[in-house]
């Protein structure tokens, strides 16, 4: 088995993870993206395949997880690519079914005065409210353009959401593969913001 190698301080002309990534996908063969799209559509349709609820976000976040760990490794000794993606694909799906039936239905016969917010708020609570004031703060630091693109892109449910990112597509005057690479770069951007938030926020506490 060839061993795919690539070195972490050399990130091609842009730098980026997304760019490492893309690279990568691409196995010496330059796609222009539609490798990593044509990956990113397989997975969707692995998850859409076994009924999650959200096909497109388990696959970005398949994407998301190698990306991370080529940044971390700098390689990965799997081929071909869609392997390895497929591996780690197997573990976001775990992940999101255990998720799923650790959550627990909202009991509407309980009464509502007997619920204090403040009294059952938690460390996770906490947590999630400083990961949306970081998110907040970093969609405030993008182009007005840029971030009225990644937030309708992002809503609605998923037949909603196909038809909303196709209307997208249409408004701007590009392909639908070209937009998910726009707003990949944008995605990835907003995480690294986020993160970074969060650090600066957990060492100020």
């Amino acid at each position: 088995m060839t061993v795919v190698t690539l070195d972490r301080h050399d990130s091609g002309t842009s730098g980026t993870s997304f760019t490492r990534l893309l690279r990568w996908l691409d196995d010496g063969a330059d796609s222009k993206g539609e490798r990593y799209l044509e990956v990113r559509r397989r997975l969707v349709a692995y998850f859409d395949r076994r009924n999650r609820p959200a096909p497109d976000i388990l696959a970005d976040e398949t994407l998301d997880r190698v990306s991370r760990t080529l940044e971390e490794s700098g390689r990965i000794k799997v081929t071909p690519p869609a392997r390895y993606c497929y591996v780690v694909a197997r573990f976001v799906l775990l992940e999101n079914i255990r998720k799923t039936q650790r959550e627990i239905p909202f009991d509407e016969t309980r009464s509502v005065s007997q619920y204090d917010p403040s009294a059952h708020r938690t460390a996770t609570d906490e947590s999630a409210d400083r990961s949306l004031k970081c998110l907040a703060h970093c969609l405030n630091r993008l182009k007005p353009e840029d971030r009225s693109l990644i937030v309708e892109y992002y809503r609605d449910a998923k037949r909603q959401r196909i038809d909303r990112r196709r209307d997208l597509a249409h408004r701007l005057g590009v392909t639908m593969n070209a937009l998910a690479i726009r707003t990949w770069r944008l995605r990835a951007s907003l995480e690294g913001c986020v993160a970074a938030c969060l650090q600066l926020t957990s060492r100020e506490r």
